[in-house]
């Protein structure tokens, strides 16, 4: 297991992750630093607690929204992939039915 120093609000922790996992949790550690500072200007200094608390929240809601945007997307696609099958269904009864006609044609001028 790996450890690595990461900095939330001008302050170091060490934090400990697979290994290979170094980079991931330094970029997600940025987002939350960033998140936290945020708030603090925001809102002024809380206390560390009060202001992880506060960004881990607003982070938590922008998940909650990025997988409601996702859901819907997902339904979308569903929808689509099912209307794409319709329109292939209906695309290849017009087709078997204007083979159809072009046999019938051909049969009655023969």
């Amino acid at each position: 297991m790996a450890q690595i120093n990461v900095e939330v609000n001008g302050r170091p922790y060490a934090v400990g992750c697979e290994d290979g996992q170094e980079a991931h949790l330094m970029e997600i550690a940025r987002l939350f630093d960033h998140q936290v500072r945020q708030v603090s200007q925001d809102l002024g200094q809380l206390g560390d607690t009060r202001l992880f608390l506060m960004g881990a929240l607003l982070l938590a809601d922008e998940l909650h929204d990025a997988r409601s945007r996702l859901a819907a997307l997902n339904a979308e696609v569903l929808r689509l992939e099912s209307e794409k099958g319709r329109i292939e269904a209906r695309a290849v009864g017009a087709l078997d039915a204007a083979a159809a006609r072009i046999e019938k044609l051909a049969a009655e001028g023969a």
